[in-house]
């Protein structure tokens, strides 16, 4: 069933998980790609927010609700971010062998009747196994690291490298629906 919401939603990202957690939903959107050029450097909540902000300020829309989220993993406080090929994806995933570290999503939304964005930040931990070498290899080989903060999909594959998720699953994925739910109450398909 479709979530009825009185103006159009767009959803400032090119991500195909946070697509398919809104379709979901049951919610009808738009996805316009920001063009934000991302911050990178910093304290990794404020980046996280600083970087949802710009992406839903950079789309045009007029009497829309605008989403737009970053979502990062961090490891001893600093940004790990998306590895640009497969020797730093290597490195990424080794870093996180047998550690905790945190994944963080910045969420803002802009609506046609706010002043100010309604804006939040969700962390949650996530602890990896011990990895060997092959697993490493074996999840490089399937491709599913590129694009992925931390060279990993908690919801594919890179599942089998996690051993404990404390907090919101949808938050690792990379929308933490909860949160997006509060901002926007008239998503909830429960309402």
């Amino acid at each position: 069933m479709a979530v009825t919401v009185p103006f159009p939603v767009i959803l400032a990202s090119a991500s195909p998980q946070r697509r398919e957690m809104l379709e979901r939903l049951g919610i009808k959107f738009e996805v316009r790609v920001s063009g934000a050029e991302e911050i990178v450097h910093g304290d990794p909540a404020e980046i996280v927010l600083a970087n949802a902000l710009l992406k839903a300020r950079s789309v045009p829309a007029v009497d829309s609700i605008v989403i737009g989220c970053d979502t990062d993993v961090v490891l001893e406080e600093h940004l790990i971010g998306k590895p640009e090929d497969e020797i730093r994806a290597r490195e990424y995933l080794a870093q996180l062998s047998g550690r905790t570290h945190r994944v963080l999503s910045g969420l803002a939304v802009l609506g046609p009747a706010d002043d100010q964005a309604r804006t939040g930040i969700v962390e949650s931990r996530v602890r990896f196994r011990e990895l060997g070498t092959a697993d490493i290899e074996r999840y490089l080989a399937s491709g599913e690291w590129r694009g992925r903060a931390g060279g990993y999909a908690a919801q594919g594959r890179g599942s089998s490298l996690i051993a404990s998720i404390e907090g919101d699953l949808s938050n690792v994925i990379g929308l933490p629906v909860g949160l997006l739910l509060d901002l926007v109450p008239e998503l909830d398909p429960a309402a």
